[in-house]
């Protein structure tokens, strides 16, 4: 009797092995499309070298990874800190819930006309394709597709999430190089500097000059030694140089609007040499305000400009936004070198 039950279990597991071995050689060489549409994620970042976004305008960007530097395929600088948002979304990326029925030919054929698409490559291969859509109506999940080395293109969007935050994906993920650009200007430690010029082209009683000279340092207004300047001070005066960085690269004016302001006068010139012989100079042009309204700057004048962010001109040529807050601690001097500039009735601009 036991004999008869173990046959007819064996014949029982040797028909579900055979159904589940033809199940198998049916869709040998096919793509498993419920496998593909979750198979976004990438566990091994570290690997991936290689980053192509290309969005619907035909804008596109190319960054590649040596070693654990990111830079665009030309060899431009690019901010790190976007690859990393990049591949912790990557990482993190999960399920979160079906395309409803009624809504999914809407969706592809937005996704077609307006989607995002971002190419990862592993060690130099192509490994996988998101396609990124628009956000669910709560904002809450992204819809998008995914194409792969292993699975090939899903069929049917779906609507994914990154595990631990809130919000759509798709703000990651941009193409458009200005967005994508380096932001620093100076990172200087102390004992790289040699000289700091400072010369404000209205008022000449703020200009100064600093020198160092190993341990010691000079400081001059107009070629006149400024006496009992604190050695504390002017240490971090010479730290607020190690990471200085603009806000905003050019989004609002036009080619000819920036020639405008780069021939107009600069308030601000400041120029630093560095001991290795590399020099940054840097124009600093005052930007109308947006209110149109008086405001009262820091140095107490009131003025019809921005009282908060400039317009400054790159070693490059490149006009760029700056905020005041962050380049105060370097054009005014009096704040580190206790010296109280004097106004000059007969200086020129004044």
């Amino acid at each position: 009797m036991k004999k008869t039950i173990y046959l007819l279990i064996g014949f029982v597991l040797l028909i579900g092995l055979g159904y589940f071995t033809v199940q198998l050689l049916s869709k040998k060489g096919k793509s498993d499309a419920q496998t593909a549409a979750f198979n976004f994620d990438i566990k091994d970042t570290a690997s991936v070298n290689r980053i192509i976004i290309t969005e619907p305008n035909g804008m596109e960007i190319d960054m590649v990874r040596d070693g654990k530097v990111w830079t665009r395929s030309n060899g431009e600088c690019i901010q790190y800190q976007l690859v990393n948002s990049m591949l912790d979304a990557a990482f993190n990326i999960r399920f979160k819930g079906y395309v409803p029925e009624n809504a999914v030919k809407t969706v592809s054929n937005r996704m077609a006309a307006v989607g995002t698409k971002v190419q990862f490559f592993v060690n130099g291969e192509w490994h996988k394709t998101w396609f990124l859509g628009s956000s669910t109506p709560d904002h809450y999940g992204t819809y998008m597709l995914v194409e792969s080395s292993e699975y090939g293109k899903s069929d049917l969007p779906v609507i994914m999430e990154i595990k631990g935050m809130k919000g759509i994906i798709s703000p990651r993920f941009f193409a458009d190089p200005r967005r994508w650009e380096c932001t620093n200007i100076f990172g200087y430690e102390p004992n790289e500097i040699s000289t700091i010029t400072v010369k404000h082209t209205a008022h000449p009683e703020r200009n100064f000059e600093v020198k160092t000279m190993g341990a010691n340092f000079k400081v001059t207004s107009n070629g006149k030694a400024i006496p009992n300047v604190n050695p504390k001070l002017m240490s971090r005066y010479l730290l607020n140089f190690r990471r200085i960085h603009y806000e905003l690269p050019n989004f609002e004016l036009t080619d000819r609007q920036v020639d405008s302001v780069k021939h107009s006068t600069p308030f601000c010139l400041l120029q630093v040499k560095a001991k290795s012989g590399e020099q940054i100079k840097l124009r600093m042009f005052k930007r109308k305000s947006d209110s149109g309204e008086m405001e009262t700057d820091d140095f107490g004048e009131s003025t019809p400009y921005d009282i908060n962010r400039f317009w400054c001109e790159l070693p490059s040529g490149k006009l760029v936004k700056c905020q005041y807050f962050v380049f105060n601690p370097l054009i005014m001097g009096q704040i580190y070198f206790n010296y109280q500039p004097t106004n000059a009735a007969s200086a020129p601009g004044n």
